[in-house]
This record gives C-alpha cells, structure tokens and sequence, in this order.
C-alpha cells in the first residue's frame, strides 16, 4: 500500500477514528519499577523488559490500536554513556519493537478464543492494532527539560539533529515496527530534521509528527504549530500530524491551526494538564487547574477534526478505556 493512503486506511477499518495508548512510564513505576535514570522508560528494556510488556498488553486490554514503544528516551548514544557498546544498543533498540510485538501476538490469541470475560465487545476483538515505534526528541535524550522549552543552544543545526537520530531511526524501521512516531517535538528545527531524514535515508514506513505545544497557537519553543504542520504535510512518508504532551485545554485551539495547515489525520494524545518541573522530576498541577479527565472533550475533539486520540504522561490505561468508549460507544450491557 502507498505511504500516503496508509492511515486512511487504516482508519477506515477502525471505522474512521482510532485510539493510541497512554502514559508509559507512570504505568511501569506504579508495576515497580524505578525510574529515576537518564535512561527513563528505555531503563526497563535492560532491567525488567516483562513490565513493558505488561504495560502494553493493559493498554490493549483498555481498547488501544495504536501501541508505541519503550524507545522514546532510548537512543545509541544514551545507552553507550551507561557503558553498554553499540551492538548492546542496538540489540535494545530492536528488542522495544519486539515486545510490542509480542504483546500484539499474546493479545490477538487470548482475542481468538472464546472469552466473554476477557473481551468485552466483538468490536474490540477484531480491531486493527499498529505497533508505532516511538522516537523522542534530541531533548529528551538530554534529559534536562529541554524537550519541554526546544532550546538546544546555538550549536545544534538540522543537521546535528538527523546525525542523532538516523541510525536509530533505521534500526526501528528494521525491527519491523508497523510506523515511526515521532513524539514530543518542541521546535520547528526538529520537525525539518525529521522530515529530511525520512526522505534522505528512502524509509518507506509510514510515519507521524507529534508536537509539545505551550499554548493554543505555538509548539514550546515559540515556533507557530501552523509552521510546524506545514513542514509535516511537506513530508511524503508523513500520514498524520499532531499533538502530543500538551494540556487538554489547549488541544481544541491546536487542532484548529493544524487542519488548517494539511489534509493529513490529526492526532491528539494531551497529559493529564500538569507541568513537569525538571529539577525536581516531578509533576504539578499547572493553574490549579485539575485536567486528568479529559474524555468529554472527546467530543469536540472530533468536530474540530482529530481523529485519532490517546493520552501521555500521567495518564493510565482508564483514560484510554474512558476514549476507546467515547468514540466506539459503551460497551453493550454496560
């Protein structure tokens, strides 16, 4: 199939709107696992790869299509300072994709069997459900917030940016991921690096660009979300565009500015409307505005034009079972 009529598609089998999964890494701290490492979420791919896999097959469970990877903060350089060589990252980078795929297998046979219990509804049993591999910003392999403010320093060019990510990138591809997602991105600078990089290196799976967005109108760095989108609808292998990481608030107004900028679906996975504080890692509410309830903008959401919708940090396999009932309805006999 063409890169370009990818995601209709696939939308088109899920009946025109599709669900992505939620926060990663609160879900494995709250399994047990430690966290407080450069590494982050990609820290579980070396000590306790059984709770990324747990922690898919629960988002499957709650009615995802869309699972991405443990690979978000996981890159070749990031492993190589704790000391693991370059075929040990490789081999890491490899095995994020094969866990998400191995809990896709485990899933679709408990699905064949017949288990009311387990299933809640036919129509989740025979969904179509992608492995995305997930591919964070040069901020976040810096681990210092910067994925959160775009400011990288004046010695970062495009260029410094598609020699970070390309082997990477290939080694996801190879791994046999269904799509690349590109999360998180703070800057218009990425976006373009991104988007070369893909036409650069001929990459023929389909991939999204999601942005982190501090407002109604501009990604973190200040950059204008329109700007960015453009850049986005520019890129062949490019088969949806949107937001991800952003408070719910701002999400309407965001998917206002990017239908006008392409044709391509919109996607929207928000936080739960806290601010993380990177000197203290952690998370607060931002305003005193509680938003982790964000299902009844659902909604909306889709008259604006989304189709496509999850959660990020801070939000649980609930959240996404509260959107896989908001677009698919209740579940019969609930």
């Amino acid at each position: 199939m063409e890169t370009a009529l990818f995601m209709r598609d696939f939308l088109d089998k899920c009946g025109g709107y599709a669900v992505i999964d939620g926060g990663f890494a609160t879900e494995l701290e709250r399994h047990g696992a430690d966290l407080h490492d450069p590494l982050w979420s990609a820290k579980c791919l070396i000590s306790s790869p059984h709770l990324v896999r747990r922690v898919h097959l629960d988002y499957l469970d709650a009615g995802a299509n869309i699972i991405l990877t443990a690979s978000y903060q996981a890159t070749l350089q990031g492993f190589e300072a704790k000391g693991f060589s370059r075929e040990e990252g490789e081999t890491l980078l490899r095995r994020s994709v094969e866990l998400a795929l191995e809990a896709r297998e485990i899933y679709n046979a408990r699905c064949t069997k017949d288990s009311s219990d387990f299933i809640r509804d036919e129509r989740y049993r025979r969904r179509p459900i992608l492995v995305a591999a997930s591919v964070g910003s040069y901020g976040a392999y810096l681990a210092d917030g910067a994925e959160y403010t775009g400011d990288y320093g004046d010695a970062v060019t495009v260029q410094t940016l598609k020699d970070f990510h390309r082997e990477r990138v290939k080694i996801l591809v190879d791994a046999g991921a269904d799509l690349i997602a590109f999360e998180t991105i703070p800057n218009k600078m990425e976006a373009k690096a991104f988007a070369e990089l893909l036409e650069e290196e001929g990459i023929e799976i389909p991939a999204w660009l999601s942005f982190s967005c501090k407002d109604e109108s501009n990604v973190v760095s200040g950059d204008s979300i329109f700007e960015c989108a453009q850049i986005a609808d520019s890129c062949r292998q490019v088969v949806a565009v949107g937001v991800n990481c952003t408070v719910p608030r701002f999400i309407h107004g965001l998917i206002s500015s990017i239908t006008k900028a392409t044709s391509k679906p919109v996607l929207v996975y928000p936080n739960s409307g806290e601010t993380y504080i990177a000197q203290s890692n952690q998370w607060v509410k931002s305003s005193g505005v509680a938003e982790r309830d964000f299902v009844p903008y659902i909604d909306k959401w889709c008259d604006a034009g989304a189709s496509l919708f999850g959660g990020c940090c801070r939000t649980t396999p609930n959240t996404i079972r509260g959107i896989a009932e908001a677009i698919y309805g209740k579940p019969q006999g609930k």
